[in-house]
């Protein structure tokens, strides 16, 4: 496997942003509903092709989530727009009461997720996201590995006639997903067999878990490695295949612990089949660097990984 500095890299928000405009050509009933993230959102073409179904609230984000819902109950189907931490945290009350209890269909879109906004610091980083939106049990929450994967999320939730959240990750990545692999809602996609160790990833780490496996290989340990696109509704059954069939799970994600992707294994896993784990993620706010440092710091880089499986695997 080419190693992630060789790897060709995708913008994901490039993808979100043409993808967006092919299918208000065909559906009127689409429109971008945005906190003055015109340009962070790669909206501008949008606006010029569509000037009269993009609605620009300002850095209003409640409001934004209130006029989504409006244009929703009035036949529309709203795409909401905004950085990751300022739709999740404070517009939460609002895709709460407006969003999940009316079961709109909206598609919530966290543009920038995790840890991208790097430097700017633990006010722009949306780690949080899996833990809250999970939490609202109706909504189903989306987490994309890579170009191919951002287009099919959008394809399914815009037919889906309920409420959708994705994260739109800024932070370059490769392609992962075969071109011919399925998105399918709430089931995982294996994309490497294992018989020792399950690396349990979601999103920007999908590479990181491979190469991780591909050196675990080296070392005689052979590592499953699922991509949990999907958080909520999760797929118990690659979950409780993984815990039957292989000495332990890692899990690794771009969130914080408490309630994301990992504790959401471990509740599958202690209720059903035991088995050891380790949860790779954000603990606590972060310092100063770049998104690659970053993941560095929290442990998520591919020798911690490898570190993590080799614990378990032996």
């Amino acid at each position: 496997m080419t190693s992630l500095s060789q790897q060709e890299t995708f913008d994901c928000r490039k993808i979100f942003a043409e993808t967006l405009i092919e299918l208000a050509r065909q559906d009127e009933r689409i429109v971008a509903v945005c906190n003055d993230s015109v340009g962070s959102s790669n909206l501008n073409d949008f606006k010029k092709e569509f000037p009269d179904r993009l609605i620009n609230v300002g850095i209003a984000e409640q409001n934004m989530i209130g006029v989504a819902a409006g244009l929703a109950n009035s036949g529309f189907i709203p795409f909401v727009s905004c950085a990751g931490p300022f739709l999740s945290g404070r517009a939460l009350e609002q895709v709460k009461a407006d969003v999940a209890y009316n079961m709109y269909p909206i598609i919530l879109c966290a543009q920038s997720p995790g840890m991208s906004y790097g430097e700017l610091g633990p006010t722009h980083h949306s780690i949080e996201d899996f833990s809250w939106i999970r939490a609202l049990t109706d909504i189903t929450l989306l987490s994309p590995a890579d170009p191919k994967q951002t287009k099919d999320a959008i394809l399914w939730a815009v037919r889906a006639n309920k409420p959708v959240y994705m994260r739109i990750n800024r932070f370059k990545i490769p392609q992962t997903t075969p071109n011919n692999a399925p998105f399918e809602v709430g089931k995982a996609l294996v994309l490497k067999e294992g018989k020792d160790v399950t690396l349990i990833t979601t999103g920007i780490l999908v590479p990181r878990a491979l190469e991780a496996a591909v050196l675990l290989e080296q070392q005689g340990i052979s590592a499953r490695v699922l991509n949990m696109h999907t958080i909520n509704p999760l797929d118990k059954k690659a979950i409780l295949a993984a815990a039957s069939q292989t000495r332990g799970i890692v899990t690794m994600e771009e969130a914080i612990t408490t309630g994301g992707l990992g504790a959401a294994v471990a509740e599958v896993v202690v209720e059903h089949h035991p088995t050891k784990m380790r949860i790779l993620g954000v603990s606590h706010f972060a310092p100063t660097g770049s998104a690659s440092f970053l993941l560095d710091h929290f442990g998520l880089s591919v020798e911690n990984i490898v570190k993590s499986a080799c614990e378990l695997a032996r």
